[in-house]
């Protein structure tokens, strides 16, 4: 799959009250924010990056950064949580798959994207399995979810393992996983200031 039929959406529209209402995108990593990390290593898998927020600051759907090829993009249904990003994604996407990622994830690779995306054509979701743990954001959507994701939105069914459950998915295993990387850090997030720290105990690790 060419990177034109890729799309990549960056979730930052959480309240994040775990960790005091912080932009967890803005929280610096190895020198950069992970926003910015996102961007430019993502970037390199898809031809299309969006940030996805629960709304832009002038109220409008959709409008461009000063990043070349990067656009944001405001929820739908707002207070929707993650799935209401998923759906705002799956809906603005200009590819026909689009990688899902949450904003607090700063170890994702672009040979993981890619292993990813290489899979889209054999099922709607393609989600990863650590250790018994599905990551449905760090995962690709078809387009075609964004009809099932609205229907749950319209019932309040919020939440994402359902849309797992209504369409075909691939379960990317472990094993497949440990080629691009540890679990721990490839899918490591910063829910917690706790957590944030953390993350130095993994930047010294190999991917």
């Amino acid at each position: 799959m060419e990177t034109s039929a890729r799309s990549v959406a960056i979730l930052a529209g959480g309240q994040a009250t775990r960790f005091g209402g912080r932009d967890k995108g803005a929280l610096v990593v190895e020198g950069a924010s992970i926003l910015e990390r996102q961007i430019a290593e993502l970037g390199r898998a898809a031809a299309d990056v969006m940030i996805v927020r629960g709304r832009l600051a002038r109220g409008e759907r959709e409008t461009m950064t000063s990043r070349p090829g990067v656009r944001e993009i405001a929820d739908i249904v707002p207070g929707s949580g993650p799935l209401g990003g998923i759906h705002a994604a799956l809906t603005a996407a200009r590819g026909d798959a689009v990688l899902v990622v949450a904003c607090d994830m700063p170890y994702v690779t672009a040979a993981f994207a890619d292993y990813l995306f290489s899979l889209a054509p054999s099922a709607q979701i393609v989600v990863p399995d650590s250790g018994g743990r599905r990551h449905p954001l760090c995962a690709v959507y078809a387009r075609a979810c964004v009809e099932p994701a609205a229907r749950l939105l319209a019932e309040r069914r919020l939440a994402v393992h359902e849309l797992l459950s209504l369409v075909p998915t691939r379960i990317v295993s472990e094993e497949e996983i440990v080629r691009f990387g540890a679990p721990p850090r490839l899918f490591a997030n910063v829910n917690t200031p706790a957590e944030y720290a953390g993350l130095e105990a993994l930047q010294d690790h190999e991917l």
